[in-house]
């Protein structure tokens, strides 16, 4: 866990980061000083955060990169990192995820600040250019929203390649919803159609289906309004189905199991119905 304590309700999150330097005390508030004057410099409308229990973060149109400070070095992880150019070669950790990329810097380290520059602008210009239809590095294509598209199969493979190519934060909200629910639904029943993959109850139907959009990975219950609270979304048209928006940072583990154990044990949806 980065070393950062959790911000004030009321405290700006610039005010917040300078709180944090001052209180380092050390080569890592020296070099977390470091790296966001570079990227002040790199873009100078970025756009500062606090998140996920004190770590900084840096945007611009999305997430350019997060500042975690840990005791013997300072990580910087860049949320598309696999995508950008990097001829220098400063990414050194998380190499082999599917979109991050970060710099791990010890006490000592040299930062390449014209290679930084470039990298931090590299990431803002990924995060203006349009997603839909452009592979990604691991071949898969991401549609509107950053929905992958994943061809439909049945199992839990094809859900597997979906949650790896949730862009982002959103895979891990993919890969704890998916925990999740094999947990609470022992034998559950997936698949995936329509670039979203379903959960459901052999016998009974399908009682869940997830879907990224561009701030949130979608959740909707064909049974939702039967559950007890039901979930939030819902339109005048949405007939049964009652859907949560999980934003970052935001997915409720316990609410979420509270309502996947009622959807299971209710009739669900079959598909041509």
């Amino acid at each position: 866990m980065a070393k950062s304590t959790s911000k004030p309700p009321s405290a700006p999150a610039s005010s917040e980061i300078d709180r944090q330097i001052a209180e380092l005390g050390d080569w890592r508030g020296e070099r977390l000083a470091q790296v966001r004057r570079l990227i002040r410099q790199a873009v100078p409308d970025v756009k500062e955060a606090v998140k996920w229990r004190g770590v900084p973060v840096w945007e611009h149109g999305g997430i350019l990169c997060t500042g975690e400070v840990y005791a013997n070095k300072v990580k910087l992880t860049f949320a598309r990192g696999a995508v950008l150019p990097d001829p220098a070669g400063l990414f050194n950790a998380s190499l082999d995820g599917k979109a991050r990329r970060a710099i791990d810097l010890g006490e000592g380290d040299e930062l390449n600040r014209d290679a930084f520059l470039a990298l931090i602008q590299a990431a803002a210009a990924e995060n203006r250019a349009p997603q839909a239809l452009r592979p990604g590095p691991d071949g898969v294509v991401r549609l509107s929203g950053g929905n992958p598209q994943i061809p439909k199969g049945d199992g839990d493979a094809p859900v597997q390649a979906y949650i790896a190519a949730m862009p982002g934060w959103q895979r891990e909200v993919g890969e704890r919803l998916d925990s999740l629910i094999e947990r609470e639904v022992p034998g559950v029943q997936k698949c995936v159609r329509w670039n979203s993959p379903f959960y459901g109850v052999e016998g009974r139907g399908w009682f869940l289906s997830v879907h990224v959009l561009t701030k949130c990975v979608k959740a909707t219950f064909f049974n939702g309004v039967e559950l007890e609270p039901p979930p939030p979304g819902f339109t005048a048209k949405s007939g049964d189905a009652r859907w949560i928006d999980v934003r970052e940072g935001e997915f409720d583990e316990a609410e979420m199991g509270h309502w996947v154990r009622q959807a299971a044990a209710l009739p669900g949806w079959e598909f041509g119905s």
